[in-house]
């Protein structure tokens, strides 16, 4: 089994964490924040997600991701929560390139989500890690993150573990 990885940042990584590891194919979800290769001072929040492509290809994340933050919004919080995939590979670079290109056609508004080789990372303190799954009924998850997966489900739900999402918290 080849196991890849791929960064994705765009809002709270509280949220985007609960996103991916929700998802068939994914083997684990490191949270924290990362920066592009170029730009090593220049952390926002994000997660690093390692998966299967047999079982989840790059093109079926970068499409959630997409679905699961404000990826067609320039707002105030933009350095915090930079709308970016971060590659780990000029290889991954070029195809998220391109699968954004494909993916424009399903936003009304223009993507602004970048497309980085990653740079570096730091986690977030543990007390953060699986945040969503430890605290389904904190207010923070109900109001912020029960939606998005609520929405992966109604959109994505071939590629959701449903097993998991049932037994963490009823989204329904």
């Amino acid at each position: 089994m080849d196991i890849k990885k791929i960064a994705l940042g765009g809002g709270c990584h509280w949220c985007t964490e609960a996103v991916f590891q929700s998802l068939l194919g994914v083997e684990k979800v490191e949270q924290g924040f990362v920066s592009p290769k170029r730009e090593l001072n220049a952390f926002s929040e994000a997660v690093i997600v390692h998966y299967n492509p047999e079982l989840i290809p790059l093109k079926d994340l970068i499409a959630i991701h997409l679905h699961t933050h404000k990826s067609t919004s320039d707002h105030s919080f933009r350095k915090k929560y930079r709308s970016a995939i971060y590659a780990f590979t000029e290889e991954e670079k070029i195809e998220s390139k391109t699968t954004l290109e494909e993916l424009q056609k399903d936003f009304e508004k223009e993507l602004i989500t970048q497309v980085f080789r990653f740079g570096s990372f730091k986690p977030s303190e543990v007390q953060f890690h699986d945040y969503y799954f430890n605290n389904p009924t904190k207010p923070f998850c109900e109001t912020y993150i029960s939606p998005k997966l609520q929405l992966l489900m109604q959109k994505f739900g071939g590629l959701v573990n449903q097993e998991k999402v049932n037994t963490s918290h009823e989204l329904t």
